[in-house]
C-alpha cells in the first residue's frame, strides 16, 4: 500500500513532487493524484494518530475498497497444508482457489497477489529463528527413505540396504552409507565410520528420535539409548535429539537426505548389486562424486568448504575407534552364569540373586553391578558346550571339586596313615576310572577335618577288617557311633564257623535239609 501519510508529511515540509516520488519509491503522477485528493478531501498535514494509511484509502479511494471487499480470501491454513504433500505446487492451489470464487460469485486474486499474501502469511504464523551454523558445531544424522536392493547371487531374493546420512551443517559435508538394518549396532557404527570419514568430531549431535539411539524424549526429560550415550561420551560430544516432530531442527539432514536420494540411490537405480560391500563401494564413488560437486549458489564445493572453513574446528578423533556394545540386564542365578545368547560366562558367585548390567562387544563380555565392572571375559565366536568359569569366581567348595586329582588324594591319605591310604586306593580303583572316586576321596577329606586324623585312621581300619569295598557311609557310622575308639583287643576272634549255640541260628543245615532229621 502507498504510503500516503508519509507523502503529505514530506509535501508540507516543501519538497518537490520529483524528490517526494524518489523518496517514496512512487512515480510522479502517483504523488500528483494522492496530493491532489488530499486537497479536495480538505485533508492537510499534521494528521492525527488515527488517520491511518487505511483510513486515507477508504477516503480518497472509496470505489477501490468496494472491488477489494469483493475479493475472495484464500484460506491460508488450507494452502500450506496442502503444500506439504507430494506434487502441490502453489501454481496449482491457485487455480483450484479461482474455481472456488468463481463458483461463489468473487473476484479472485491475481497469481502473483495471491503468492505475496500467503507468503506474508506464512512469514508471520509460521516464523522461525534463521540459524547461523558455526563450524564444527553440529553433525545432523537421520535414515534415508529410499533403500538400494541387494540381490542374493544364488536364490535371486532381493534384500534392502538402507541409507545413513551424516551432514556437517556449516560447510554442508555429506558422509552417506548402506546398511543392512537400521538397528542399533548398525547406527552406532555409522557414526564411528561418520567421524572417521570427516577426521574430527562436532560439538554437539542431532538426531532424530528412532528408538536405536533415543528411547523417550519429553518436554521434560530425554532418556537415550545407553550404547548410543556411551558412544557419544566416548567421543567427546553431546547428543541433543530433535524435538518429536520438529524436522527443522536437524533441516539440514532432511534436505540432504533428499539430495542424497537423487544424486546416490536414484543415480544407482540401473545397476543391479550382489552384495552390501558392493553397493557401499558404489555408494562411496556416487559420495565423493557429490562432495565434490560445484554450489550452485556459493563459490566451491562441499568438500572444499569443509577443508577451508570448518575442519580446522573439529575435536579431534581419539587414538581407536569405538567399539559399538549392546547393554542388556539380567539376574544371577544359582550357577553364577550369565550368557550372550550362544556361551555362558561366569560372574563372582556372591552376586546370586543379584541383577547385573551385562555390555557385549564383538570380542568382550562385561558384567556391571551397581556401575563396577566385576567380570570381563574374551568373547567366544563359536558356541560351546562348556561355559567359561573363572576360579576366582567360584565357591571354595566347587574351586576344591575342581584341583582334585589321584595322586593329591594319595598323598594326603599317606599323611594320615596306611589304613587311610588302603581306603583312598579302593575308592579309586573301584570305578572305571579314578575321577568316579574323587566324590568319596573328598568326603574322607570332610571326615577328617571333622573327628581328625587319629579318629579317622582307626576307623579305616576297622572298615577293612570287615570288607575289601570299604564305603563312606560305613566310615561315617563308625564315627559316628565311636567304634573307631573301641581298642582291638575287645573285638572276637574271627570263626571259621559257629558252634555254640549262644548267638543267631545255632541248628544245621541237616535240620532243614528234605527228608532230614531234627534233633531238637
Amino acid at each position: 500500500m502507498v504510503n500516503y501519510r508519509e507523502i503529505m508529511r514530506l509535501n508540507s515540509l516543501h519538497y518537490s513532487s520529483r524528490q517526494i516520488a524518489a523518496s517514496m519509491h512512487s512515480s510522479r503522477n502517483t504523488i500528483r493524484e494522492v496530493l491532489k485528493l488530499a486537497e479536495e478531501h480538505f485533508i492537510c498535514w499534521p494528521l492525527d494518530e488515527a488517520v491511518t494509511n487505511e483510513v486515507l484509502f477508504s477516503t480518497f479511494y472509496p470505489e477501490r475498497l468496494i472491488t477489494t471487499n469483493l475479493r475472495k480470501e484464500p484460506d491460508y491454513s488450507y494452502t500450506h497444508k496442502e503444500l506439504a504433500k507430494s506434487g502441490v505446487n502453489l501454481t496449482l492451489l491457485w487455480s483450484e482457489y479461482c474455481a472456488r470464487a468463481n463458483q461463489e460469485g468473487q473476484i479472485p486474486y491475481m497469481y502473483t497477489q495471491f503468492c505475496e499474501k500467503y507468503r506474508h502469511w506464512a512469514r508471520i504464523t509460521k516464523a522461525t529463528m534463521r540459524i547461523q551454523h558455526k563450524p564444527g558445531e553440529a553433525m545432523q544424522v537421520d535414515w534415508a527413505g529410499n533403500p538400494i536392493n541387494i540381490h542374493d547371487p544364488v536364490t535371486g531374493d532381493i534384500s534392502q540396504a538402507y541409507l545413513f546420512v551424516a551432514v556437517l551443517p556449516c560447510s554442508c559435508h555429506v558422509y552417506v552409507e548402506a546398511c543392512s538394518d537400521m538397528k542399533t549396532e548398525n547406527w552406532i557404527l555409522c557414526h564411528v565410520h561418520a567421524y572417521g570419514y570427516f577426521g574430527g568430531v562436532t560439538r554437539l549431535l542431532i538426531p532424530d528420535n528412532l528408538k536405536a539411539g533415543v528411547i523417550k524424549n519429553t518436554r521434560y526429560d530425554t532418556v537415550l539409548n545407553r550404547s548410543y550415550a556411551e558412544m557419544a561420551e566416548y567421543y567427546g560430544t553431546a547428543i541433543v535429539p530433535a524435538r518429536v516432530k520438529r524436522p527443522q531442527d536437524k533441516s539440514l539432514a532432511e534436505g540432504t537426505v533428499k539430495y542424497a536420494s537423487t544424486w546416490i540411490t536414484a543415480a544407482l537405480r540401473d545397476r543391479k548389486f550382489f552384495s552390501l560391500n558392493e553397493a557401499n563401494r558404489a555408494v562411496t564413488e556416487k559420495l565423493d562424486e557429490l562432495n565434490n560437486r560445484a554450489f550452485q549458489k556459493r563459490e566451491g564445493s562441499r568438500l572444499s568448504a569443509y577443508l577451508n572453513e570448518e575442519k580446522a574446528y573439529m575435536q579431534p578423533l581419539p587414538i581407536s575407534s569405538f567399539e559399538p556394545a549392546v547393554w542388556s540386564t539380567a539376574t544371577i542365578q544359582l550357577d553364577y552364569l550369565i550368557t550372550d545368547g550362544k556361551n555362558k560366562y561366569s560372574v563372582p558367585y556372591d552376586l546370586i540373586g543379584e541383577t547385573v548390567d551385562i555390555r557385549l562387544t564383538k570380542s568382550t563380555v562385561e558384567a556391571f553391578f551397581q556401575g563396577n565392572r566385576i567380570a570381563s571375559h574374551p568373547r567366544r565366536e563359536q558356541a560351546g558346550r562348556d561355559p567359561i568359569v573363572l576360579a576366582e569366581h567360584m565357591t571354595l567348595e566347587h574351586r576344591k571339586y575342581l584341583s582334585y586329582n589321584a595322586d593329591d588324594f594319595r598323598a594326603w591319605s599317606l599323611s594320615v596313615g596306611e589304613h587311610t591310604y588302603a581306603v583312598v586306593d579302593a575308592f579309586l580303583k573301584q570305578g572305571a576310572s579314578p575321577e568316579q572316586g574323587f566324590k568319596s576321596c573328598a568326603s574322607l577329606t570332610k571326615l577328617a577335618d571333622r573327628y581328625g586324623y587319629e579318629r579317622l585312621e582307626n576307623a579305616c581300619m576297622r572298615v577293612l577288617v570287615y570288607s575289601c569295598m570299604p564305603s563312606i557311609r560305613n566310615i561315617s557310622t563308625i564315627l559316628k557311633n565311636g567304634q573307631d575308639k573301641v581298642s582291638a583287643d575287645s573285638y572276637p576272634a574271627e570263626k571259621d564257623s559257629v558252634t555254640d549255640g549262644q548267638y543267631g541260628i545255632t541248628r544245621g543245615a541237616s535240620y532243614f535239609s528234605k527228608g532230614g532229621t531234627a534233633n531238637d
